[in-house]
């Protein structure tokens, strides 16, 4: 199974297109978007740029940026499926998300208190699926990693997604949130993919066979 990873549009559609092109390119299975499909757009705009991916015919999997309205919560457009506070499963794999992201100096649409967060992603995680792997898509990396650093050099990832992988070891996580901290880290076992923003042409290809392989790439 082969994943297309990509975040941080930032409403830019000519990132859509290439990014849709690059996909039917690549011959991917899945769709994951990391959050920021807009930059503090409306409900009708997100929906309008997610339905470009309806001529893919492949499963999209989302969960709105903290620069998304609220309100993408829960909605389905075409075959994009948001996967905010649930679960989808594909193969032997168990996607669950989290978006928004936590508080900052700019008041966002979609922020969250680290307690929500956590919330958030116990809702999403069924544990009783014991033969699926999971993989979480969020929008926030967790804390204090490769992928949550800014420019000044400060974390701005979250605690309670770090201590959701530390306890339940999904076997990768997909994110977005902070453009320059593109790469690829671990937490144990666990792989953390930052593919950076769609908008500047960056993003992530993830080979599920036996062993899971991820490569950055650039549009």
């Amino acid at each position: 199974m082969r994943i297309f990873i990509t975040s941080d549009f930032h409403s830019n559609i000519k990132a859509f297109q290439k990014v849709i092109s690059r996909v039917e390119e690549t011959h991917s299975d899945i769709v994951i978007i990391c959050g920021d499909i807009t930059h503090f757009g409306t409900l009708q705009e997100a929906k309008e740029l997610l339905s470009l991916f309806g001529k893919l015919r492949l499963p999209i999997l989302f969960v709105p940026g903290n620069c998304d309205p609220h309100s993408l919560i829960g909605v389905d457009i075409e075959c994009a499926r948001c996967i905010h506070g649930t679960y989808e499963l594909y193969g032997d794999f168990m996607f669950m998300g989290v978006g928004g992201s936590t508080g900052s100096l700019f008041h966002t649409p979609f922020e969250l208190t680290e307690s929500e967060i956590m919330k958030v992603l116990k809702k999403s995680f069924n544990p009783s699926l014991i033969n699926y792997r999971c993989v979480m898509v969020s929008h926030n990396p967790p804390k204090n990693t490769k992928v949550d650093v800014t420019r000044s050099g400060e974390h701005i990832g979250s605690l309670s997604i770090r201590q959701f992988i530390e306890e339940k070891k999904p076997s990768i996580v997909f994110c977005g949130h902070v453009h320059e901290s593109r790469g690829i880290d671990q937490i144990d076992d666990t792989v953390v993919v930052n593919p950076g923003p769609a908008r500047y042409g960056y993003y992530a290809i993830a080979d599920f066979n036996r062993k899971i392989e991820v490569k950055l790439h650039w549009l």
